[in-house]
């Protein structure tokens, strides 16, 4: 059995995500379960100083350095947070992980899919792939205005037909890997909702076949 549980929630730049990160946290809390979050690029030291690079809006970063500055933050993220907080049997929630990079540097950068896949097994690992994915769709044209307001940074300031790519990406991943959930994007409950229900089907089909160990504070 293993020790804790990783959950990424995915999704192009303005889909909300963010916000269902926090509510989800939230809940688990509200459960008395042990939950942390974590997002990137950043989470570390080290990581928060990556951030600040890729997301400058003053900085013409190339597509490998990119990846590679992702990779880095990443790597750091789980030898120093995400291999700890798993020992301790935590539900670690991420905003943004793997997948990011599949759907931004791949699908969106067109850097060859087998080449991301190999370096994540070489300096990451499976065992610390996600456990599952939320992924938020919503089509990039019906996010425009609420990126203005945000405020853009240098990835949310690419083209429509870059946000596009990337959420064609995202779709790609679902057909290939059944730990990602699709969750259309509604109002802030409704989609909410679905992430919960979705959890739950998870939580449920592993406590069936006893795959993770996760203790609930307070029982033995």
């Amino acid at each position: 059995m293993k020790k804790g549980i990783i959950v990424s929630f995915e999704g192009i730049d303005g889909c909300g995500k963010t916000t269902l990160v926090r509510k989800f946290y939230n809940y688990l809390k509200s459960q008395n379960l042990p939950v942390i979050i974590l997002h990137e690029p950043g989470g570390t030291l080290i990581g928060e100083k990556i951030r600040k690079l890729l997301l400058s809006k003053n900085l013409n970063i190339t597509k490998f350095c990119e990846l590679f500055l992702y990779l880095a933050s990443r790597v750091q993220l789980v030898e120093e947070k995400i291999k700890k907080n798993l020992e301790e049997g935590k539900i670690i929630i991420l905003d943004r992980y793997i997948d990011s990079t599949y759907a931004y540097q791949g699908y969106g950068r067109r850097i060859p899919l087998v080449f991301i896949e190999k370096v994540h097994q070489l300096v990451i690992g499976k065992k610390f792939f996600p456990d599952i994915t939320f992924l938020i769709d919503e089509k990039p044209e019906n996010l425009v205005e609420i990126l203005k307001r945000k405020g853009k940074d240098r990835i949310e300031k690419e083209s429509i037909e870059f946000q596009k790519k990337v959420r064609n990406g995202y779709l790609q991943l679902v057909k290939k890997n059944k730990k990602i959930k699709i969750i259309k994007r509604q109002n802030e409950q409704d989609t909410f909702s679905k992430v919960l229900e979705l959890w739950e089907q998870f939580i449920n089909e592993n406590r069936r076949n006893k795959k993770f160990i996760i203790k609930i504070k307070g029982k033995k």
